[in-house]
């Protein structure tokens, strides 16, 4: 070999363990490193879309419903970028992720950031921290999550391993729900007359009704299995108005994580899910491949007497069976434990319970044990007048309200951040909201003579690092109803929960603070009440409100205003420059 040869042939090795030694080096820096920058690009635009036999103009994200799926890993940051093509106003809520000290990428409009104007654009900046599983996107403005919505997937952190067997696949399964009509026009019609909004037409499963409504057979989703193997079904609920009961003839589920926290494995035939919350389930497949496929539904829980959507959605698991046969013409086995009655209060209460946080080491079950702020809420509905000259059609010519503590919120015309931000309160928003209901009643009981709710802009004011404890009792006004809250910027725990009125005395005293569910959204039982904490360690403003679109609608809704602490990590950073202007 000759000396160029030689001198060529070192220059390459040399080259190639640069290389190698770059790409080592790199990464190493990435295991190290928190986690990558992942780019998304929301184009809010029309799309004609058709279920059940008619076609209609949806508002959807880059024409796809339900809309992307965001993947991430924990750690990572997330830029995306939506930009408004709609005649609506729109706003993006990244629903379960803590947002901490990042209020401005949240999404509630008026409450953390004005709408983005049609023709306009805003990047929602953050990173996913401490926090692994599933959660989704929804619209936050109006009813428009009724077709804006779709899920977060949060993997964990490379070399990390999920507390549970690996699966062999993981499907998302998202219920919605589906109007024929347009629902902007549905509940702005109902916010003008008082009256309740039309009821929805279907359910859906991943968009499809499936075979039990009129013209929707061919839209089913399908659930295709090998035999032996199991599968994690990520189920997210972002149906409007409707909590839901779910399983899948002939199996049994493992429930392995609620609202992205893991939790105790948990075997069950049924999974009640409400509006906002996600549920990851373990599905083994049968060993041997059945000469049958088996049906997969999800119909409503409704406590209250007033119409609902009583209606199934459905579709179907189909196990790969060998030799070529098809699946087609097998028998379609359906549930041999029938889904609860829709009012199965006692069964929704037992089901609740049994949810624990695992409260290992790894994943410990940050409880805190003592209380700072205490505070009583009273959810429920209401009336409120009619104005002059005017025909509403509520009970005696009122209108249908909801309220937290009897406020009834009113949504300001600019957004609470930045009012808070910047100091610029007055006119905006008063810090007052009551810390317990304006006078005591037999809360699930008589009915107080007056049912009239006082309405306002009101927010309550937590100090940094406050250890809070909220009971929020249902009371029977109008009707006893079942309202899952969701907290915006914080998880919590469910420390207890019970029929009735809540007693101070005694009921503490039954409180969990080992093992209690940690979540962003939680049913109060309908005639009962539940007790969540939390730890006010995330500077901002943070909506909290009752998930049954229509119940926001009317005011069951309110705002913690969470202060800066001292240190520099403990304030909230100015907003971006891009921040959508009112």
């Amino acid at each position: 070999m000759g000396p160029s040869l030689l001198l060529r042939s070192a220059i390459l090795r040399a080259t190639f363990l640069g290389f190698f030694a770059l790409w080592i080096l790199s990464e190493l820096a990435l295991a190290k490193h928190e986690g990558i920058t992942r780019h998304y690009k929301f184009h809010i635009k029309m799309q004609n879309i058709t279920r059940l036999c008619q076609t209609k103009s949806i508002v959807t994200v880059n024409g796809q419903f339900p809309g992307p799926r965001i993947i991430a890993r924990e750690g990572d940051r997330l830029l995306i970028r939506v930009i408004n093509n709609v005649k609506y106003n729109v706003t993006i809520h990244w629903h379960g992720v803590r947002q901490l000290r990042n209020g401005w990428a949240d999404g509630p409009a008026y409450v953390t950031q004005c709408p983005i104007q049609t023709g306009q654009s805003y990047v929602y900046n953050f990173t996913v921290t401490g926090q692994r599983g599933t959660l989704f996107w929804h619209a936050h403005i109006s009813w428009l999550r009724a077709t804006l919505y779709g899920p977060i997937i949060i993997l964990p952190k490379q070399q990390a391993s999920y507390p549970f067997p690996q699966p062999f696949e993981e499907v998302p399964i998202i219920f919605g729900e589906w109007w024929k009509a347009d629902t902007e026009t549905i509940i702005n019609e109902a916010m003008q007359t008082g009256g309740a909004p039309n009821i929805s037409d279907a359910f859906t499963i991943n968009g499809l009704p499936g075979p039990f409504y009129n013209c929707a057979a061919k839209d089913t989703f399908k659930l295709k299995v090998t035999p032996g193997k199991t599968y994690l079904l990520r189920m997210i609920n972002a149906a409007l108005n409707d909590e839901l009961f779910f399983s899948i003839a002939n199996h049994t589920l493992t429930i392995v994580e609620t609202d992205a926290v893991y939790v105790k494995p948990l075997e069950t035939k049924v999974v009640l899910i409400t509006p906002g919350q996600t549920t990851n389930v373990l599905l083994k497949a049968k060993s041997k491949a059945p000469n049958a496929n088996f049906l997969i539904a999800a119909r409503p829980y409704a406590t209250g007497p007033a119409s609902f959507d009583n209606t199934t959605t459905a579709g179907v698991l189909e196990y790969d069976q060998p030799n070529g046969i098809t699946t087609k013409n097998l028998p379609l086995l359906k549930p041999a434990a029938i889904l609860p009655k829709f009012n199965d209060t006692n069964f929704v209460m037992q089901f609740s319970k049994k949810i624990r946080s695992l409260a290992t080491a790894k994943f410990p079950a940050k409880v805190p044990m003592k209380v700072d702020r205490r505070f009583f809420f009273t959810v429920g509905l209401g009336l409120s007048p009619c104005p002059q000259n005017q025909t509403c059609q509520g009970p005696n010519n009122t209108k249908l309200a909801a309220s937290v503590n009897n406020v009834s919120f009113v949504q300001p015309n600019v957004a609470l951040l930045q009012a808070h931000f910047f100091n610029r309160s007055k006119g905006v928003y008063t810090t007052d909201f009551p810390a317990n209901p304006p006078f005591k009643f037999n809360y699930t009981g008589t009915l107080p003579s007056n049912i009239m709710v006082s309405s306002g802009t009101k927010v309550a004011v937590l100090p940094f690092n406050a250890s809070v404890e909220v009971v929020m009792q249902d009371t029977s006004i109008i009707v006893a109803e079942s309202h899952p809250l969701h907290l915006h910027g914080f998880n919590f725990f469910v420390v207890a929960q019970g029929f009735g009125n809540f007693d101070p005395n005694k009921d503490p005293a039954k409180f969990n603070l080992v093992d209690p569910a940690e979540r962003n959204t939680v049913g109060v039982p309908s005639g009962g009440w539940v007790a969540i904490r939390f730890l006010a360690d995330n500077p901002g403003v943070w909506f909290m409100h009752c998930h049954l679109e229509v119940h926001t609608s009317w005011g069951l809704k309110m705002a913690w205003i969470v202060n800066d602490g001292k240190g520099p990590k403990q304030k909230l950073p100015p907003p971006p420059s891009d921040l959508p202007k009112c």
